[in-house]
């Protein structure tokens, strides 16, 4: 890995760099934070689409409260389950929770597997180019009326980089990329302003082993009581609602509604399969993301579980921290 803890930019001056732990769902990361916890003062600032929504709980694998009560977590349950939450949104609530962490002797380190949110940050702001607003509504019009799969398949093929992403940003990608005739992956590039900070990534991932791991997983989600929890969220929640749209938790409605106070379309064992495929291709999604997004000169890989892996975190997050005391004792 090459890394620097502070680098230059000609407008703003030292960017601090921040250290992100990501990778693909039940990848490990989470594990991996709350190890690091038990060994430096950090903040933890989860960059996790799901975890955001209030109540929507054991199927987004959230932080538990005792976990939360041993560290300082940001990002989790910032919204109710039917508001909007963009990724510009998370960005400002990172930047804030980073400067606090500095401000109170902390170190923040962002821990999650939603490349919009991450990209967001650091590559934060850029300027959209004039769209023409009858051709837009157009669009908008004939865009919203596909499935969210057909979407997905269009982004494939038009914005891959961006594919992995929910029904609100599918369309948004497809508007800006049909109407410019470029990605709006690239375009974010192109029109990007400076950010506030760089990123160093330890990129966390099992290998071979991720398929089992979700599996064991979403397994271990109905058997901690995921039904009930879905249940209770019909009875609160909208069914429109945003955060039914993490994934898995349409499959759960289905399983958990029915007649005759039993189970409903889909028995357990349907349901738990579909999570897992669901899951799975989740999971592919993101890996595309990271493989062709991150600055590859700024990731340390790490093997799940792999002999020395702890080590390996020590080192990274160690070397961070020294260059930033080395360059702030130099200014």
């Amino acid at each position: 890995m090459s890394s620097s803890a502070v680098s230059e930019d000609a407008d703003t001056g030292p960017l601090a760099t921040i250290p992100v732990i990501c990778g693909p769902t039940a990848s490990g990361k989470s594990a991996i934070a709350m190890w690091l916890s038990q060994r430096r003062e950090i903040v933890l600032i989860n960059a996790d689409s799901r975890q955001i929504y209030r109540g929507f709980d054991l199927g987004t694998a959230k932080p538990s409260h005792d976990d939360r009560a041993r560290v300082p977590h940001r990002g989790v349950d910032v919204v109710d389950p039917t508001d909007r939450y963009s990724a510009a949104q998370w960005s400002a609530l990172a930047e804030g929770a980073i400067r606090e962490a500095f401000a109170a002797g902390r170190s923040p380190v962002i821990v999650g597997g939603t490349g919009f949110y991450i990209s967001a940050l650091f590559r934060p702001l850029w300027t959209q180019p004039p769209l023409d607003q009858e051709r837009r509504s157009a669009l908008q019009t004939s865009l919203g009326e596909l499935p969210t799969e057909e979407l997905r398949r269009w982004c494939v093929a038009l914005d891959p980089a961006r594919a992995h992403l929910g029904r609100a940003q599918l369309l948004r990608a497809l508007e800006v990329t049909l109407l410019t005739g470029t990605p709006l992956t690239e375009l974010h590039v192109a029109h990007a302003r400076p950010p506030a900070f760089r990123a160093s990534y330890l990129l966390v991932d099992p290998g071979m082993e991720l398929p089992a791991r979700i599996a064991a997983r979403a397994a271990a989600m109905l058997d901690a009581g995921w039904p009930d929890e879905v249940r209770r969220l019909i009875d609160a929640v909208p069914a429109n609602a945003p955060a039914w749209n993490a994934t898995g938790y349409e499959i759960m409605r289905r399983h958990v509604l029915g007649g005759g106070g039993g189970e409903g379309e889909l028995d357990r064992g349907a349901a738990l399969d579909r999570v897992v495929i669901e899951t799975r291709q989740y999971a592919k999604r993101q890996r595309t993301w990271f493989r062709h997004q991150l600055e590859h000169d700024r990731v340390q890989r790490l093997v799940t579980d792999a002999p020395g892996w702890q080590e390996t975190v020590d080192r990274w997050i160690t070397e961070l921290e020294t260059m930033r005391m080395s360059a702030e004792h130099a200014r």
